[in-house]
């Protein structure tokens, strides 16, 4: 079963790909697009998340925070890693039973050129419920008897008492309900239960609390959440960090930055954060990003002693920074929800993503004295020639660049060029992939990609059962009531889309707080293209920051980082990053003197 869907994994995977690539192809040179490869792309992406996602848990590939399980004695740490499977498969049934309705509901709806029925697109959904229901009663078998009753009865008693105060208790409100969900999200992930799994059973008791009736809403924003031809971004990058490792196409270019700077103290970190620099945005997706270059760099960066919780919080603290690095999704959502010109944001968001990648690269040099006292370079041959290797990697960006600003193709479009160029110069070129070889690496980035999504399509039901109790609402009110006061205002701004960031996992906050907050700033003087830039950066440290920020995980998961350590080393950076916020946000040159001097603002 595990080799069978590993098949139907990488054929969405593939199949989609060409569909990208013939649909952009056929419009350009043949004026003859292949219209219906959107609707395929929710399809493919549905495929990926829930049915990948249940293989990913077979492989125990998902987000775990096991610090505290790890801790425990032997007799006490089996019990709870019993529960977090008795967790999980109790969230698959209440999945796989609310994912009916919905399905019914959506065989009337067709898409408008293949006419297929909306059913098609939360089918994987279930059939993904019901294999991961299949792989966690193969764990539990798998695992000592005891432990796995003793776990049982005390999550049936935990049930009860639930079940019991909904019934015939008082009603609770929707703050009460929310604030419950949210500490249940807390102690879960910290009891050892994935990321992913806490979110959506954490949304599941919020709604049988509060709106029982509503139950379909969980399964259905899990199908949305994911089911957006942007998001087709993700698991191509992730495929293309995979191929590029394979194929020592990373490693050309990861050497010649390293010859650069890898001198400094921690030359590899920073390497990490120009890579960073260099790539985010192209993909439009925080996890794409740390993906993209983790992927590539975690090995360099093993062999040569670098802690890797050290890699997992640099990872993290560049990518926060990259939101505001053109052409990012996020700048486009911005764009798209307020009066923003496009073309002055990806101006305005160059020098303050510099301003913030330079505060790291100084913390790192600080921080890795110990590590590299006397700034080696950890990369040998000349520059000239390392510059010639890398002449074909570094043309990836620059390529990927110049195809979105040109208008050829969207950034999930190009995200699909990425991976044929990839693939044509590890197989063709420098022929370090073969077909054995390139069937692993599917394998494998199928896998990572499957747990980012569904650990995403968990994050936006999350997000739903957040906005339906109205705390985003709440949070803009209070940042409102400091209108009177610019520098308070901004402040406020900061940390309420920081929270949100981490709690709505980056883009929904946006979404809800831009339109609101935007209008005050320009009300009380503030540049509108400035505050926007100002809210991007405060949104990306927000998701990943740690203990809710998804990204975070993620960066762990790709380092493979141990969560409590990356926890404590990620302070340091996490108080650059807001400085370096500070200093973009009381500083407005920065983000201004770039549009202005290309005629882009007044």
């Amino acid at each position: 079963m595990d080799a069978a869907l590993d098949v139907v994994v990488a054929v969405a995977i593939f199949g989609e790909l060409a569909a990208v690539i013939t649909d952009v192809l056929g419009r350009t040179l043949f004026d003859a697009p292949l219209l219906w490869a959107d609707e395929v792309g929710g399809l493919a992406l549905t495929m990926i998340a829930f049915i990948g996602g249940a293989v990913a848990y077979r492989r125990d590939q998902h987000i775990a925070v096991r610090v505290l399980v790890d801790g425990l004695p032997p007799r006490l740490r089996a019990p709870m890693y019993a529960a977090a499977d008795w967790l999980v498969l109790e969230t698959a049934v209440v999945c796989f039973v609310t994912s009916f309705p919905l399905l019914i509901s959506r065989w009337d709806e067709l898409t408008p050129l293949l006419q297929m029925h909306g059913t098609w697109l939360a089918l994987p959904l279930t059939i993904g419920m019901a294999l991961l229901a299949v792989y966690a009663i193969a764990r539990l078998l798998s695992q000592p008897p005891r432990a796995v009753l003793v776990s049982l009865v005390v999550l049936l008693i935990l049930n009860g008492v639930f079940w019991a105060a909904a019934l015939y208790g008082p009603p609770l409100g929707s703050t009460m309900a929310i604030t419950l969900a949210i500490a249940i999200v807390l102690v879960t992930v910290l009891l050892g239960l994935p990321v992913g799994f806490a979110l959506v059973l954490a949304t599941s008791l919020f709604l049988r609390q509060v709106y029982p009736a509503a139950m379909v809403a969980l399964p259905q924003n899990m199908v949305d959440g994911v089911s957006r031809f942007v998001l087709l971004a993700l698991p191509f990058f992730i495929l293309v960090g995979f191929v590029m490792e394979a194929g020592g196409i990373s490693r050309r270019l990861v050497l010649f930055v390293a010859a650069l700077v890898g001198r400094l103290r921690g030359g590899l970190l920073q390497v990490v954060i120009i890579n960073m620099y260099i790539v985010s945005g192209i993909s439009g997706s925080k996890a794409a990003d740390v993906a993209a270059v983790g992927l590539v760099m975690r090995d360099m960066l093993d062999k040569e002693g670098y802690e890797r919780s050290e890699t997992a919080v640099v990872l993290a603290s560049a990518a926060a920074m990259g939101e505001c690095v053109p052409p990012s999704i996020a700048m486009l959502v911005l764009g798209s929800v307020t009066s923003l010109s496009m073309g002055a944001l990806f101006a305005a968001g160059l020098l303050p993503a510099a301003v913030i990648a330079l505060c790291l690269m100084a913390l790192v040099f600080v921080r890795v004295r110990r590590t590299q006292p006397t700034g080696a370079s950890p990369v040998r041959g000349s520059l000239p020639r390392l510059a010639l290797d890398a002449i074909l990697p570094f043309s990836m960006p620059v390529l990927l660049f110049a195809g979105i600003l040109s208008g050829f193709a969207t950034p999930t479009e190009i995200s699909a060029f990425a991976v044929l160029y990839g693939l044509i110069l590890a197989t063709l070129v420098y022929r370090e992939v073969g077909l054995r070889a390139l069937t692993r690496v599917a394998a494998d980035a199928s896998t990572v990609a499957a747990m980012v999504l569904f650990t995403l399509a968990a994050a936006q039901t999350f997000s739903w059962s957040l906005s339906a109790a109205q705390m985003p609402q709440a949070l803009a009110a209070l940042v409102f009531s400091w209108r009177d006061n610019t520098v308070l205002f901004l402040l406020a701004s900061i940390v309420a889309l920081v929270v949100l960031g981490s709690l709505l996992e980056g883009l929904p906050a946006l979404l809800i707080l831009a339109p609101l907050l935007l209008p005050i700033a320009t009300q009380l003087g503030i540049s509108d293209l400035h505050y926007g830039i100002v809210l991007l950066i405060a949104m990306g440290i927000g998701a990943f920051l740690p203990p809710l920020g998804v990204g975070f995980y993620i960066a762990c998961a790709i380092a493979r980082a141990p969560m409590g350590a990356s926890s404590r080393a990620m302070m340091p950076y996490v108080a650059v990053l807001l400085a370096g916020l500070l200093l973009v946000t009381f500083v407005p040159w920065f983000t201004l003197s770039l549009p202005r001097a290309v005629g882009l603002a007044p």
